[in-house]
C-alpha cells in the first residue's frame, strides 16, 4: 500500500469520525429514501471541528458559523449502497426570511463523497434550511427542509 494510499485512508477514516461525532453533537443525522438514493445530512457549530480538520478541508472554524453536511448513497438491485456524486445547493433563512446561499464544496474520500456547506448565525437563532439534492441529472432534484436551532459555543 503506498504512502499516498495510507494517507488518503487515514484522512478519511478521520473526517468520517469526526462527521460521526457531529451527528450525535447537533441534532441526530437525518436522511430521506426512496430505494434509489439515500441522501444522509446534517447541520452542527463549526467551532466542533478540530482545527488540523478545518485547516485540510479550508473550512472556517467560528462559533457563530454552522456547517451542513450531504452525503448521497445510490442503492444498488442487491440492497448494496455506493457513494454518489450530486449537485448540492442551498439556503438558510431566519424567522425575518433574511436567507443566506449556501455554497457546497465536494469532498471526495474514494470510499465516501461528502458535500460541506457553511453559514452564519447569532446566539439561539432558528433557521430554516432548505436543500436541493440532484444526484441524476436527468431527474428533478430531492426537496429537503429541516429547522435547528444553532446556539453559540
Amino acid at each position: 500500500m503506498s504512502a499516498l494510499t495510507r494517507l488518503r485512508r487515514t484522512a478519511a477514516a478521520l473526517l468520517l469520525g469526526v462527521l460521526a461525532t457531529f451527528a450525535g453533537l447537533a441534532e441526530a443525522e437525518q436522511m430521506i429514501s426512496d430505494g434509489r438514493y439515500e441522501i444522509h445530512y446534517n447541520a452542527f457549530n463549526s467551532s466542533f471541528l478540530e482545527p488540523e480538520v478545518a485547516q485540510r478541508y479550508g473550512l472556517t472554524r467560528s462559533q457563530y458559523r454552522a456547517l451542513i453536511n450531504v452525503s448521497v448513497l445510490k442503492i444498488g438491485a442487491d440492497g448494496s449502497k455506493t457513494p454518489a456524486r450530486a449537485v448540492v445547493k442551498g439556503q438558510a433563512a431566519n424567522l425575518l426570511q433574511q436567507a443566506q446561499t449556501l455554497e457546497f464544496q465536494q469532498i471526495d474520500e474514494g470510499t465516501a463523497i461528502y458535500y460541506i456547506g457553511g453559514f452564519r448565525f447569532t446566539e439561539e437563532e432558528k433557521l430554516k434550511i432548505d436543500l436541493q439534492v440532484q444526484p441524476d441529472p436527468n431527474t428533478q432534484p430531492y426537496a429537503i427542509e429541516f429547522e435547528q436551532t444553532f446556539y453559540v459555543n
